[in-house]
């Protein structure tokens, strides 16, 4: 029962089409789909195929740093899915080897804010709930905010179809 409460307040992420993470035409791109969970907590669910190995059945670490930055994006875009932001610092943890073909849960919480900054966590856990990777960031407002919504359309930056 807690599951299907868990399912009905998921708010789904808007992604792009040319994101290396998210973008949904991106040939080389993962993919990746991000959902609100609660205030300041976004997750993701994702398979990462042997196409982004680095050694035999092991994720490369550069994929996974990647998907633990954009999780630290998705935290911070929380209630505000058009407020965009950068990395300015990330500090990642490599605790186990990651899987290829297995389904990994990634969660990004908001940190403290500060002015333009935000910090914010990220954890990326295997399917018994081991943590394989996690990340702490800084991240600072995008200096010139796309805030126009034609200019988003352009971009593709919408929510999409599961």
């Amino acid at each position: 029962m807690a599951n299907q409460d868990q399912k009905k307040t998921k708010i789904k992420q808007p992604n792009s089409r040319h994101c290396f993470v998210c973008g949904i035409e991106n040939p080389c791109g993962l993919k990746m789909s991000f959902y609100e969970v609660e205030p300041g907590h976004a997750v993701a669910e994702y398979t990462v195929t042997e196409r982004y190995q680095g050694y035999p059945g092991i994720v490369h670490g550069g994929i996974v740093a990647a998907m633990l930055d954009e999780t630290l994006g998705r935290a911070a875009m929380v209630g505000d899915q058009k407020h965009f932001r950068v990395t300015a610092k990330v500090e990642i943890r490599y605790r186990k080897p990651v899987p290829v073909g297995i389904p990994l849960q990634l969660h990004g919480r908001l940190g403290r804010r500060r002015g333009k900054l935000i910090f914010a966590s990220a954890e990326l856990r295997l399917p018994d709930g081991t943590l394989a990777a996690e990340a702490e960031g800084l991240l600072v407002d995008l200096p010139d905010q796309i805030a126009d919504q034609e200019q988003l359309e352009t971009l593709g930056w919408k929510v999409y179809p599961d």
